[in-house]
């Protein structure tokens, strides 16, 4: 039934092209960047009702002031600008490594080929959770010890993880030590970087 759980996701996709046209455009969008200010405050009232929304649209026309000489930049300009390149590696290598350590601690953990769709679901749960508990105490401690004490988390996991991998023909207890070391660095990656 994996197809049908995979699917649901094109489902929602399908019902939200179909509904997007009814929508108003976001009045953040209208007023910053096609500087429509009547249909900024119509698209606010439309999707908030009725009211008086004049902090709201200044707030928005001093977003606009600050952001007034800023440039728009596409993504291949992006790419371009040299001062991203460490930001850019950095997301390059946590997404592969993201990508390509869980795929090889489900095949050395020799897991049953019943449960490995379990597994997969409980590395999206886990990533919901930190997100959640993240959003919970940003505000807390700020995004710079989180990010940081994020990093130094997911080192250490990859420390540990690498020498379970390492010892894992040794010792068969180690094999499922590694899965659980997967969902703590997923973890410690969703509540850092």
């Amino acid at each position: 039934m994996w197809n049908v759980l995979l699917s649901f996701s094109g489902l929602v996709a399908l019902i939200q092209l179909l509904f997007l046209p009814f929508f108003p455009e976001s009045p953040p969008y209208l007023l910053l960047q096609k500087e429509d200010k009547a249909g900024c405050l119509k698209a606010m009232k439309q999707l908030w009702g009725e009211g008086n929304y004049q902090t709201e649209f200044d707030d928005l026309m001093k977003e606009k002031a600050i952001t007034k000489g800023t440039k728009i930049m596409n993504v291949l300009e992006v790419l371009r600008e040299r001062s991203v390149y460490p930001q850019l590696c950095t997301m390059l290598l946590l997404l592969l490594s993201l990508q390509l350590c869980g795929l090889k601690i489900f095949s050395t953990a020799n897991l049953q080929e019943s449960i490995i769709p379990y597994v997969s679901l409980g590395v999206s749960v886990s990533e919901l959770i930190s997100i959640i508990f993240c959003s919970s105490i940003i505000d807390r401690f700020g995004r710079r010890t989180l990010l940081c004490g994020g990093y130094l988390l997911m080192a250490l996991i990859l420390v540990l993880l690498e020498t379970s991998l390492l010892l894992s023909d040794q010792f068969l207890w180690l094999r499922y030590c590694s899965v659980i070391l997967i969902f703590l660095f997923i973890i410690a990656y969703g509540i850092g970087p």
